[in-house]
């Protein structure tokens, strides 16, 4: 009797390989540009993932442009990014960011970094006046952060004139978390800036950056149902 599984555990096998095959440090939207390698991986199925190296063109948000729209490349990985990062399986900094479509009245994911800045949480827009961006003032700052779990959260918009500092620690956590070479690549091809930028150097770009505050709603407030 053949042992090679059918075609519906060929379909898993190709599902388990695309969700547990490591992706070396990038996330949609979110990570520094590096290299995508797809490793060799043994299936519960008993089949391997083939080896296949991408040179994926890093993600260019430097353009002093309103809006400045992802990769198809990049938009394409953005349910694995909300996957990973609503499961609890991306590094402590992203998250799922939940607000409803401006149009549809849909539920809109997408995975972002948080960053930590003196005692708050903000989040970086870096494609500017984004999808969630623009869903976010429509719903009047109300969304939901999801991480191994769901809370409600008001997101203010700050001034461009409050933004800098918290672009800053963006990109340091960045150097915290991956490396200084990984960083300087952030500082470029997100924010069109050298590798140690000064705050006046952010400044003068900060305006193509929303950027916003996170308000938690109390720990044990619950999203319904209806919201997902």
């Amino acid at each position: 009797m053949s042992t090679r599984p059918g075609a519906s555990a060929r379909r898993h096998c190709a599902s388990a390989a695309a969700v547990d095959s490591p992706l070396a440090g990038i996330w949609p939207g979110t990570f520094a540009p590096v290299r995508l390698e797809v490793a060799v991986k043994t299936l519960r199925c008993g089949q391997a993932a083939a080896v296949r190296r991408v040179d994926v063109k890093p993600q260019d948000y430097s353009a002093r442009t309103a809006y400045r729209p992802p990769a198809g490349w990049y938009r394409r990985l953005n349910w694995l990014g909300v996957l990973l990062t609503s499961l609890g399986l991306a590094p402590r900094d992203a998250v799922t960011l939940q607000v409803r479509g401006r149009t549809t009245g849909k539920a809109r994911r997408v995975p972002i970094l948080r960053t930590r800045y003196r005692g708050d949480d903000y989040l970086v827009a870096l494609a500017g006046e984004s999808q969630w961006v623009r869903n976010v003032r429509a719903a009047r700052g109300h969304a939901v952060i999801r991480r191994r779990g769901a809370r409600q959260v008001y997101l203010e918009e700050l001034a461009s004139t409050e933004r800098a500092e918290i672009i800053a620690e963006y990109l340091q956590a960045g150097q915290r978390r991956s490396g200084a070479e990984a960083n300087a690549d952030q500082a470029r091809f997100y924010f069109g800036l050298d590798p140690e930028p000064s705050i006046g150097d952010i400044e003068a770009i900060a305006d193509n950056y929303p950027v916003f505050r996170i308000t938690y709603e109390v720990e044990d407030t619950q999203v319904r149902p209806e919201d997902d």
